[in-house]
């Protein structure tokens, strides 16, 4: 179990968070995604040797011949035979396209469990719709719009006027996106990065009350990690949009193609672990922020089987540096 083992293995997925997250921030605005989403990777793999585990990647970069570290079914992590093996899902920099402009929302994160606890998801789509606690036993995938947002505010004690969606501005979403206003609620259009929004939704004082939409799928098994910590919910329909997709999901395993998952059926794990670094600010988190000897770092830390939630603040100063710390 990963309980026993927590404070040694939640510092070292800590640590490769902020290393990954440090690493994009330096190539933050350059305008260059594919570099950004590379050092970040190369940071996340080199910090991962040397953490206590025997880890395997079931959520990465993609497969060996498309991604040179990281990839699913790679081996990371200490690797001795002491070290607790576990699963692990990772997206070094969720949101490349927001670190290459500077826009908000950007994050480096990953989720870990003991073996099967996380659904390996290949690199397509997800129906996905998000909640917080009040509304996770009673939302419907299927239902109109309409109706999903009027349990929503029911839920919540407030209007649909009251309401803030999150949707992907993407012309697959034309009929949701006028559907949610149809229904009254109001409707905050990202360009990116789906990930940081669907845990903002499960956090009060966010002001977000639900995503929706599609997006992607190991996004998802990822988002579901972080709600069951966090006590949100989830419904999730994996969507082909290649062709080979639905035979990849059925060698991975996943025979219904239709199924429709609940935040546990996507991270089924009773003892998980989350970690994500804000890259640039967000809801919750802030952006990485360098100074003159040092950085400082935002991050979240939970772990369900601990039932622990920590929002951590690193200052990270460098080595013979004379500096003061303002709070």
């Amino acid at each position: 179990m990963i309980g026993k083992n927590f404070e040694v293995l939640s510092r070292g997925f800590l640590k490769v968070a902020e290393d990954a997250a440090i690493a994009a921030a330096r190539t933050m605005g350059q305008g260059k995604r594919k570099y950004s989403d590379h050092v970040a990777v190369e940071a996340m793999r080199k910090a991962m040797d040397v953490v206590p585990m025997r880890g395997t990647i079931v959520i990465g970069e993609g497969e060996r011949d498309e991604a040179p570290m990281l990839f699913i079914g790679e081996h990371v992590g200490r690797a001795r035979a002491e070290d607790l093996e576990v699963d692990i899902a990772v997206d070094p920099l969720e949101g490349t396209n927001l670190c290459a402009t500077g826009s908000p929302g950007a994050i480096a994160v990953l989720a870990a469990s003991t073996g099967g606890g996380l659904l390996h998801a290949p690199d397509c789509y997800m129906d996905k719709l998000v909640v917080g606690p009040p509304a996770r036993d009673h939302i419907d995938l299927d239902a109109p719009v309409k109706d999903n947002l009027q349990v929503i505010a029911k839920c919540l004690n407030r209007d649909v006027e009251d309401l803030v969606v999150i949707v992907l501005e993407r012309e697959r979403h034309m009929r949701l996106i006028d559907d949610i206003r149809t229904a009254g609620a109001r409707i905050k259009l990202i360009t990116d990065g789906d990930l940081s929004p669907a845990i903002a939704a499960a956090v009060r004082g966010t002001n977000v009350h639900a995503v929706m939409g599609i997006g992607g799928a190991p996004e998802g098994v990822l988002a579901a990690a972080a709600l069951r910590c966090l006590g949100g919910g989830m419904r999730g329909r994996l969507v082909m949009a290649k062709d080979g997709q639905a035979e990849r999901l059925k060698k991975m395993g996943v025979t219904d193609l239709n199924r429709v998952y609940t935040e546990k059926e996507l991270a089924p794990a009773e003892d998980l672990l989350f970690v994500a670094t804000g890259v640039t600010d967000g809801a919750f988190m802030r952006g990485v922020r360098f100074f003159g000897g040092g950085v400082r770092t935002s991050s979240i830390l939970m772990s369900l089987g601990e039932r622990h939630i920590r929002f951590v603040d690193t200052v990270h100063v460098d080595p013979g540096s004379d500096v003061v710390v303002e709070f």
